[in-house]
C-alpha cells in the first residue's frame, strides 16, 4: 500500500553475476583457442630449419593472405584481436575465480596439509604472470622488433638468428623460462579445460592427463628447439 505523497520502493537492479561453471567454460574456451594459436605459431617456427627463404616466404604469406580479396594483413589482425580477446577473458575469468576461492575460504588454518590442487594452482597463477610479461617481450622482440638487435621487418631468419645468438644466452634463457612455464599451463590447463567440457568421468582421468602431457611436451620441445638450434649453431 502506497500513501499519498510517497514514492513506491522500487526494486534495485543488479546485474547478474556470471556463475563460476560460466567462467571456467570461458577459461576453457579462451585457453583452447591460445593453445590452437600455439600449435600453429610453433609448426611456423619449425620452418627455419628449413632455410631462411622458406620461413621468410612464410612470414610474407601469412601479410599477403587472402589478397586481393581483402586488404594486407587482415588475416594476422583477425588472430591477433581474437587471440587479445581470448587472453584477456581468459585473465578476467582466474582472476575472478581466484578472488572467489578466497572468499570462500577466509579463515587460514595453522596446520593446514597441502594439497595437489592448490600447487597446480599456484604453479598456474605464477606461470600465468611469466607468460604475461613474456608475451610482452616477445611482442617487443620479434612483432614490433623494437628490442630486436637486427630488427629488419621481413627477415624473420635474421632476425632470430641475432635474437637467440651465444653473446645473449640470456634471451634464450629467459625464452626457455617462459616457454616451459608454458608447457606446465598447458599441461594443466588442458587437463582442466577438458573436464570443464564434460570429460571428467573416473576412468578418463589417466587418459586426459596422459594426452595433456604429450601436447605440453611436443609444445615445449618444438618451440625451445629453435633458440637452442641458433644457440649451437646447427641455424645459422
Amino acid at each position: 500500500m502506497v500513501t499519498l505523497g510517497q514514492r513506491p520502493a522500487t526494486r534495485a537492479r543488479h546485474t547478474p553475476r556470471p556463475s563460476s561453471v560460466q567462467l571456467k567454460i570461458v577459461m576453457a574456451v579462451s585457453g583452447a583457442l591460445a593453445l590452437l594459436y600455439l600449435v600453429a605459431h610453433m609448426i611456423g617456427n619449425l620452418k627455419i630449419f628449413l632455410g631462411a627463404e622458406a620461413i621468410n616466404t612464410y612470414a610474407a604469406w601469412l601479410r599477403t593472405v587472402g589478397e586481393p580479396a581483402l586488404p594486407a594483413e587482415t588475416l594476422l589482425w583477425l588472430v591477433r584481436v581474437v587471440l587479445t580477446v581470448a587472453i584477456v577473458a581468459h585473465i578476467v575469468s582466474a582472476v575472478i575465480l581466484t578472488r572467489r576461492a578466497h572468499r570462500a575460504r577466509p579463515v587460514k588454518y595453522a596446520h593446514r596439509q597441502p594439497v595437489q590442487g592448490s600447487y597446480a594452482a599456484r604453479t598456474m597463477r605464477w606461470g600465468g604472470v611469466i607468460i604475461l610479461l613474456f608475451i610482452i617481450y616477445h611482442l617487443l622482440d620479434l612483432t614490433t622488433l623494437t628490442l630486436n638487435p637486427n630488427g629488419v621487418p621481413g627477415d624473420v631468419h635474421a632476425n632470430l638468428v641475432a635474437d637467440f645468438a651465444p653473446s645473449r644466452w640470456y634471451v634464450t634463457l629467459f625464452y626457455a623460462l617462459a616457454v616451459i612455464a608454458v608447457g606446465f599451463h598447458v599441461r594443466h590447463g588442458l587437463w582442466s579445460g577438458l573436464q570443464t567440457l564434460g570429460h571428467n568421468s573416473a576412468a578418463a582421468q589417466n587418459t586426459l592427463k596422459g594426452v595433456a602431457l604429450v601436447v605440453a611436451v611436443l609444445l615445449t620441445v618444438g618451440f625451445l628447439s629453435v633458440p637452442f638450434a641458433v644457440l649451437t649453431g646447427l641455424v645459422r
